[in-house]
């Protein structure tokens, strides 16, 4: 087990700094380590279904937890955005979603753990030309021969079988939610989005929120239904 000094773990872990010198770091995995929370957090310090470490590993070790919709023993696997996290035994089920101060666990139904919104981060093309896309959370999602997704669309995929139901054009009029920077948490519609023109500049992009307009980075956006 790995463990991380908590003066140096996210602000957005909910943990005082100074009350301990360490706390378990997250595993190599689907999500980049300063943007998840490990599972032994998530239980004790989140959800507050375990009291302390020890029985928060009791629990994974049973096998009582599962990220989307698989089995998880490792304290420190990473959860990140859009996962689902689901302990059956007590019949609770949440999504990991994007606010302002990072990310937290919002109670979902049944119905709603079945699916999870992806974002395209990358594509490439496979043995028998079917392409291939890389998915926020580390996923490979094979989309045959379709050529109609693009690196910045959002995808709705079934759990645990990884298949496409939805596709979420990033586009003028789409609904999106910021995934980082200041504004994160922020839902709304795109008004306008202005491609770089020069590698030295960046993509950027307008959303019309419920109280004001916002302007952020392209690539800190995700399209889908939220």
């Amino acid at each position: 087990m790995a463990y991380l000094k908590r003066l140096a773990m996210p602000d957005f872990w909910p943990l005082e700094k100074k009350r301990n010198v360490l706390v378990v770091s997250p595993l190599p995995g689907p999500h980049a380590k300063r943007s998840c929370i490990p599972l032994q957090v998530v239980l004790r310090d989140m959800l507050h279904i375990a009291d302390s470490a020890a029985e928060a590993r009791k629990i994974l070790k049973q096998g009582k937890v599962m990220v989307d919709r698989k089995v998880r023993k490792e304290v420190g696997f990473p959860v990140g955005l859009m996962d689902v996290v689901e302990i059956p035994d007590m019949k609770k089920t949440f999504r990991v979603i994007p606010v302002q101060k990072g990310v937290e666990l919002a109670a979902i139904n049944a119905g709603e753990a079945a699916q999870k919104i992806c974002r395209i981060v990358g594509k490439s093309i496979v043995k028998g030309g079917d392409v291939q896309l890389h998915m926020h959370d580390g996923r490979n999602v094979l989309a045959g021969k379709a050529e109609q997704y693009k690196v910045g669309d959002s995808v709705m995929i079934s759990l645990p079988e990884q298949k496409i139901t939805k596709h979420y054009k990033m586009e003028k009029g789409a609904h999106v939610v910021v995934v980082g920077g200041k504004n994160r948490g922020k839902k709304g519609v795109i008004r306008d989005i202005r491609k770089r023109k020069t590698m030295l500049e960046t993509s950027t992009v307008s959303i019309k929120a419920a109280a004001d307009e916002i302007e952020t980075l392209l690539d800190l956006v995700m399209a889908g239904e939220f």
